[in-house]
């Protein structure tokens, strides 16, 4: 049997420091991904929408790494990659305080072994165990080249943030760049450690801001 071992080589995506952003160029990944928005009143933590749509995620993403570990020829083996969210809002100024009416595309990475058959395969065999949702029909694999970015992993509850934002944008203007979320740009975000049961202040999450260089910048 074949092993990938994403963790292991895609680290420096996915392990950046917490002492420091650093600004890095993110090549094209295929990720199973799913739309949504963030009910008015809500948030993350509470949307029955978000909530199934994580589960449906996940639901593909196990359902597809045990396929190919049990298939009889040419078997694979892979981890299971960490829950990403590119949030974005279309009426007004993204604010991270302001959570009820965010846009999200949550996904999970997905090696290139999965082709798109594959992928439909997979699909088809949760909807018999579970039965079809409206999440699990807004399901896809996609592609996604996010590009430059400035990334940092903030270490701590999510109310704190802003911090390590700070931090990051400060570091890309010293050189050069501007932020590019609310300019076609999402918010990232990429979940290494669960709420439900790690300590707050443990918490760890990449965040990645798209960015470009400012006019007059080489």
């Amino acid at each position: 049997m074949k092993t990938l071992d994403l963790k292991k080589e895609l680290k420096r995506y996915y392990q950046p420091s917490a002492k420091k952003p650093e600004i890095i160029e993110i090549p094209r990944f295929q990720f199973a991904m799913i739309d949504g928005a963030i009910e008015k009143g809500s948030e993350p933590g509470k949307s029955p929408a978000f909530a199934e749509a994580t589960q449906a995620l996940y639901g593909i993403s196990y359902t597809l790494k045990f396929m190919l570990k049990k298939r009889q020829t040419n078997a694979v083996d892979y981890p299971v990659m960490a829950l990403e969210g590119l949030w974005w809002v279309e009426d007004g100024k993204f604010d991270i305080t302001v959570k009820d009416n965010w846009l999200y595309t949550l996904m999970i990475l997905q090696p290139d072994v999965i082709t798109p058959a594959v992928f439909e395969e997979g699909l088809a065999k949760v909807k018999r165990k579970r039965g079809n949702s409206a999440a699990l029909s807004r399901l896809r694999l996609d592609s996604f080249e996010e590009g430059q970015t400035v990334q940092m992993m903030h270490i701590g509850p999510y109310a704190t943030e802003p911090a390590s934002l700070a931090s990051m944008l400060t570091l890309a203007a010293e050189q050069g760049y501007h932020d590019r979320v609310g300019l076609g740009g999402k918010h990232h975000e990429i979940y290494l450690g669960d709420p439900r049961k790690a300590d707050p202040s443990k918490l760890k999450t990449v965040l990645r801001h798209p960015i470009s260089k400012m006019k007059g910048n080489r």
